[in-house]
């Protein structure tokens, strides 16, 4: 035994011993989305809330803005992350309340979370453009 103890310790899991697994990139894209949102569509929201309260001027530019293809990457970018967001968020609800840890059932709706996030995504854009 070494002078610190340390010799019978184990070794703190690491990158290079797991595996990497469609739960793991669901867990980092849940935290990629919400500081997306936090960030971008925050910005997006007060400079909606600041165009409304500056007039119909300040409104027309926004308007402008969020109809250039640029815009519509940013919106729908937004959308985007919200929606997907929002399965993770659904997909750790249900692990919080205890179920979903099989390991089959666990791989399934980790793969089917950023899916539904497209597909939510792309009907509310539909729903928008086709009204």
């Amino acid at each position: 035994m070494a002078k610190d103890g340390t010799r019978n310790r184990p070794l703190s899991p690491h990158l290079q011993i797991w595996r990497w697994g469609p739960h793991m990139f669901v867990s980092i894209l849940h935290r990629v989305t919400g500081d997306g949102m936090a960030f971008a569509a925050l910005g997006v929201l007060l400079w909606w809330l600041g165009a409304l309260a500056g007039g119909p001027a300040s409104y027309e530019t926004f308007s402008w803005a969020m109809t250039t293809p640029i815009g519509y990457i940013v919106l729908v970018g937004i959308s985007w992350a919200f929606f997907s967001h929002m399965m993770s968020g659904l997909r750790h609800f249900v692990l919080d309340v205890g179920g979903g840890f099989e390991l089959k059932t666990n791989k399934t709706w980790s793969i089917v979370c950023p899916i539904l996030g497209v597909l939510a995504t792309v009907a509310f854009w539909a729903i928008l453009l086709l009204s």
